[in-house]
C-alpha cells in the first residue's frame, strides 16, 4: 500500500504500516521511517504498535513490536539505540558500541532528546505522541541525526542544537543538510496559554508573531511546525532543504497515538533513522 499523508508517504509491508518522507527516501544511504499505531500485538489502549516502554504496556509486547518493526522498514533491532528524553535539547553523539541501548539494554540515556551518529547500521530511535520529530541528514559528510522537539524543546531551539551539534561532531556544513520535520500536532489543533506565547515570542529572530494566532482571552493556536522551520532555516540550513510533512497527530488519530486525544493512557511511536551498511 503507497498513498499519500500530508507531504509525507504511508507505506505498507507484512502489514505493518509506516511513514516516510519522499525526499528521504530518494537517499540511497540511508533507511527512514515513522512509526503508527497499527500492525503490532500490544492490546487495549496501547493497540497495537505501541514502541514506548514507558506507557505502562507489557515490555514483551512491545519488543515484539520494535522486531515487527524493523523487519517491515529493514532496520537491524540488534542495533537499535533509543533516547531517554525529557524535553531537554542535551543531544549525543552515538555508535555500535551503544546498540540495543534503551530497549534490550538498560535505558541510559537520561534526558537525552537528540541522538546524531555516521556509522553506518546504527539505528537511531525517538519518541511521540504529539511533539515534534526532527530528522536531519548531512548529504555531503553522510551523517544522520533525530531529534525530539515538544514547545519546550522547540522554544529552546532544539534544531539549532543538532545543527550545531552536526557541525561539532562530524564537520557538517549547514548547506549540506537536509531536515525534515515530522507528524506532530498542528497549529489546527494546538491551543497554549500566554506563558508558551511569551516563551515563543521570545525568539525574536524568527519574526515568531506568524507562528501564533491569537484566539483571544489569552488563548493561542501555535504552529510547532512553522516555529521549527525557522529555527532550522536561522541556523543556517537552505529553505530549500527544510521538508514539513504536514500531518497533524490529532486530526489523524486513527493511525497515529495522540496524548491530546487520547490522555495518558495511550502507546507511542517512535521516528527512526540508520545509515545504510
Amino acid at each position: 500500500m503507497l498513498q499519500s499523508l500530508g507531504c509525507m508517504q504511508l507505506n505498507e509491508k507484512n502489514n505493518v504500516p509506516f511513514l516516510t518522507f519522499p525526499r528521504l527516501s530518494e537517499l540511497p544511504y540511508i533507511t527512514h521511517a515513522f512509526s503508527t499505531r497499527k500492525g503490532g500485538v500490544s492490546q487495549q489502549e496501547f493497540s497495537s504498535m505501541n514502541l514506548n516502554f514507558n506507557r505502562g504496556d507489557s515490555d514483551g509486547h512491545v519488543l515484539e513490536n520494535y522486531h515487527l518493526f524493523c523487519d517491515a522498514v529493514g532496520f537491524d533491532f540488534q542495533k537499535l539505540v533509543a533516547s531517554a528524553q525529557d524535553h531537554h535539547t542535551v543531544v549525543r553523539r552515538v555508535t555500535s558500541k551503544d546498540a540495543g541501548i534503551g530497549i534490550w539494554r538498560p535505558k541510559d540515556m537520561q534526558s537525552v532528546d537528540g541522538l546524531i551518529t555516521n556509522e553506518p547500521g546504527v539505528v537511531l530511535v525517538t519518541y511521540y505522541a504529539d511533539c515534534v520529530p526532527l530528522y536531519f541528514v548531512d548529504t555531503a559528510q553522510k551523517a544522520i541525526g533525530l531529534a525530539h522537539a515538544g514547545w519546550r524543546g522547540t522554544v529552546a531551539e532544539m534544531g539549532a542544537r543538532m545543527v550545531e551539534a552536526m557541525q561539532t561532531e562530524f564537520g557538517s556544513n549547514p548547506n549540506d543538510i537536509l531536515a525534515a520535520i515530522g507528524p506532530s500536532v498542528g497549529q489546527c489543533c494546538y491551543e497554549v496559554d500566554a506563558p508558551v506565547y511569551e516563551k515563543v515570542m521570545a525568539l525574536t529572530e524568527i519574526a515568531p508573531d506568524e507562528c501564533l494566532q491569537s484566539k483571544g482571552e489569552g488563548k493561542y493556536m501555535l504552529d510547532l511546525w512553522e516555529v521549527n522551520r525557522r529555527v532550522i532555516l536561522h541556523a543556517g540550513v537552505p529553505e530549500e532543504n527544510i521538508i514539513v510533512g504536514r500531518v497533524c497527530t490529532c486530526c489523524h488519530s486513527d493511525l497515529l497515538f495522540s496524548h491530546r486525544v487520547m490522555g495518558a493512557k495511550r502507546g507511542g511511536m517512535a521516528a527512526m533513522m540508520a545509515l545504510n551498511p
